[in-house]
Formats: C-alpha cells, structure tokens, sequence
C-alpha cells in the first residue's frame, strides 16, 4: 500500500521540490497552499504524515499542528522552519509535532525524517495489533509483550499450563516472575483453586518452615493454636515460592520431600498430610552458581525446574516498550496520554536496571507529574536521558573516553560520538542533538560531514 503524505505550504517552489523529491521516493503525495487548503484536504484524504511550513499566510504551522492533532492524535506533522527560529519548532514538538526539519535541507535529510516517521508510525500501529492479540494469547492483565523473547514464554506457558509439572521462572528482579507464574495458574486446571505466594527471602529463617508447613499448637513458644501453612492453603491449587534460591539449605529436604511425595508434616506435629499442591517456583538467582556452591541442592533444584522458564531483562527487548507504555498509561487511567519521539527514543535507549517494574513506577511518576497529554523529552530526568550515566559518571578509569597510547583521530572521536548519540535516540535527531548539547542544525552538519545517513 503506498504510503500517503500531506505537504502545506505557500512556497509553490519548495512545495514543487518537496512533491518531486518524496514522490520519486515512492511516497503518494498531496498538496496544498494554505493551511485551510491544507485542513479541508487532509479531512478527505486521511494522511498518515502532514508536512507543514510554520510561517503561512492566514492559518500559520502551529494552528495547522493542533488542528490535526485534535482530530487525529495518530497522524505524524513534521514542521518546516527557518534557520535561526529552532525555539519555534521546539514549541511545536511540545504541541505533538513528530519532528522538525530546518531550512534549507537536501533530499537526504527530507527522505530520512519521513522514512523514519512512517517506522515510528508503523510501530505504533503494529504494538496495538499485537495488543489485540496478545488479549487472546495470554491474560492481558498479567503479561505485555510481543517480542520474540517474550512470545518464546508464551508459547511455553500455553503448553505446560494444563500440565502437573513444576516450574522454575528465572530472570532478573523486575522482569514480571510472579506474573507468569499466575498466568500458568490462570490457564491451568487450578484456576479456580487458590493461588498462594511466599517470598522466601522475605520471611526470617526460624519462622519459614512453619510459614510454608503449618505448626501445631505448642511447637514454639508463642504457638497458641494450630497454623496452616501456605501447603495446606494452596491445596487443590497452586504454590508460588518467590526466590526459592534463598531457601535455607536445613529446609530444602523437607520441601524436596513434599514434592516428591506430596506429603508435609507441621512443625511440632507427629503426623503427616497429603495434598494435591502444584508448585511454580521463582529466583533471580544464577542457580548454576549456587549449585556449584552446594549452597541449593542438585535433587531440588531438577525436581523444581521441570520446566524452566527464563524471562528476559527489558534491555534484551526494547521493542516491548512502547507496548509497555501504551499499557501502562492505560492501567492508570491515562490512555490518551501519549510519548512524544524524543521521550519514546530516550526511553529505548536507558539501560532499565529495574527492568518492567522500574518502568512501570516511571510512568505512573511521568502522569501524575505531566503537564499535557504528551510526554516530551523535557519530562524525563537525566538519568534517563543520559542512558542510566548520571552527570559526571564515566565507563573506564573516571573517564568517558580512554584513548589508545598511540593516540587516536579526532575525527573519527566525533564520527563515533554522533552514530552512538544517535543509536541511543533511535536515530532521532532531535532527541540525539538534544543529547549532544547541540543545535539540532549542527547535528546534521556533522551527520553530512562524516557521511553519515542512517540507520
């Protein structure tokens, strides 16, 4: 299908070379002289991207940009402006304009802004289609992803959710481990039985046992009265053991015990009980190591891990993040909010050590503070911006740059700051100049300087 573009301005000129140089590109392109024209044309043609000159007769860039934008939220505008008025278009972004190009620009520049605007566009149109989809794949509720690291997880759970098996999860803090835990639960046989969680690492060692196992009355001082455990509880249903890595090594038997042979026994008591429990363990843990270390033992660990399931950082999926956001903006009451390029690049550049939970807590932050209803680059924080390097950190020695003994081109030094400012910004270049602590027209000077086109 080709893809339709909208271009405003009053310059017949320009407006000749801008049709010529896009329609050669392969793009389906509109034309108007007016803002008005411009309005009345785009009513009837729905453009996916509108490119408008800022300074027009009558109806100016920025009425054109809210106009269309009231409208149509989902419709890229990529402003026109003239060299030295850069405060003007930073004012439009901050309206919802996608990008801005500054006169006079070459064809390269031109083709790049729009090819990257119909990606971003793309995108968007795409996370929302696997949104749909996920609904009918997984609990929406629980797990949001569409990547190919994530779809693997799907897969697995769909297959082994109706299953008896046990299941170990891995992956770092913040990845979502007890999400899909009760998503197996969700899709399994047990889902009207009780789902039951214990963070292993959470309670104090002398009260775990009783905690998983129950005790009777009189088994320590301050048992009053008989207990159930978090086993009994879950009968019928599932257990969740969050961080089962942490298990003291005197309980691992007893829970070994309990899965081999679906019996527990209370602490203090002198008889034992049989239950129907499926267990769905947890850790962030590298169980390698700790099995090396004889600090987990091997027999525990293979009857937990049946069924492994490792869920990958945020880092290792960026491309859920904007299906993430679109998520989580909804999940507090605030879909119509959308992120601006810049902010949506920034994001996909910061390390996210916190994985989704750090991303989560981030926008929840981002909408009860925000202005509007899009979020820009100047709502975010340093940290964010500066990829996870707060002002004044460094890679190697306290140094951003550790040069070889035998010196190094300065050129290439620049060459390689701008391509990874760049990559760090999802190639957009306001957000990368931004960065830089440039001009957005330096940045493009130096890009055309060293040759350098895109990603």
């Amino acid at each position: 299908m080709t893809q339709k573009i909208l271009v405003i301005d009053d310059d017949v000129s320009l407006r000749r070379v801008v049709e010529y140089n896009l329609q050669d590109a392969g793009y389906q392109v509109l034309s108007a002289a007016s803002g008005e024209e411009g309005l009345a044309l785009f009513a009837e043609e729905a453009p996916a991207v509108v490119i408008s000159d800022m300074k027009m007769p009558g109806m100016d860039g920025m009425q054109v940009l809210k106009a269309i934008k009231e409208r149509s939220p989902e419709t890229l505008v990529i402003m026109v402006t003239a060299f030295g008025t850069v405060d003007v278009a930073v004012d439009a972004m901050k309206a919802g304009a996608y990008d801005y190009i500054t006169k006079p620009f070459n064809r390269d520049e031109l083709r790049l802004t729009v090819a990257k605007a119909f990606q971003f566009r793309g995108l968007t149109v795409e996370n929302r289609r696997l949104k749909d989809e996920l609904a009918d794949k997984t609990d929406y509720r629980t797990i949001v992803g569409s990547s190919k690291g994530m779809e693997r997880v799907f897969e697995i759970v769909r297959k082994v959710a109706d299953s008896e098996a046990s299941v170990l999860i891995t992956g770092e803090s913040g990845t979502g481990k007890e999400l899909v835990a009760r998503s197996i639960h969700h899709h399994s046989g047990r889902s009207k039985a009780p789902f039951v969680a214990i963070n292993c690492a959470a309670i104090p060692r002398d009260l775990l046992e009783s905690e998983l196992f129950g005790h009777v009355k009189g088994a320590f001082t301050g048992a009053i009265k008989d207990k159930a455990g978090k086993f009994l509880l879950a009968d019928g249903g599932t257990l969740f053991l969050d961080e089962v890595g942490e298990l003291p090594i005197e309980l691992q038997p007893k829970l070994l015990r309990a899965l081999q042979e679906k019996l527990i026994e209370p602490v203090g008591g002198t008889k034992e009980q049989r239950l129907d429990v499926r267990i769905v363990a947890a850790t962030n843990l590298d169980m390698d190591k700790a099995l090396a270390e004889a600090t987990f033992r091997e027999d525990l660990y293979y009857r937990l891990a049946v069924i492994p399931i490792h869920l990958p950082s945020l880092r290792e999926r960026r491309e859920d993040i904007p299906l993430l956001l679109r998520y989580f903006c909804g999940k507090h009451g605030a879909g119509s909010v959308t992120f601006s390029a810049g902010a949506a690049a920034a994001l996909n550049s910061y390390r996210w050590p916190g994985n989704v939970r750090e991303l989560e807590n981030l926008v929840e932050r981002l909408l009860i503070m925000r202005s509007g209803d899009t979020i820009t680059i100047d709502d975010l924080s340093e940290k964010i911006l500066n990829g996870g390097m707060t002002s004044g950190s460094s890679k190697i020695s306290g140094k951003v740059v550790n040069l070889p003994e035998g010196g190094y081109s300065l050129e290439q030094l620049e060459r390689e700051v701008v391509v990874e400012a760049l990559e760090r910004s999802g190639w957009n270049q306001t957000a990368a100049a931004k960065f830089l602590f440039i001009p957005r027209h330096t940045l493009i000077y130096r890009m055309e300087k060293y040759g350098i086109i895109g990603s």
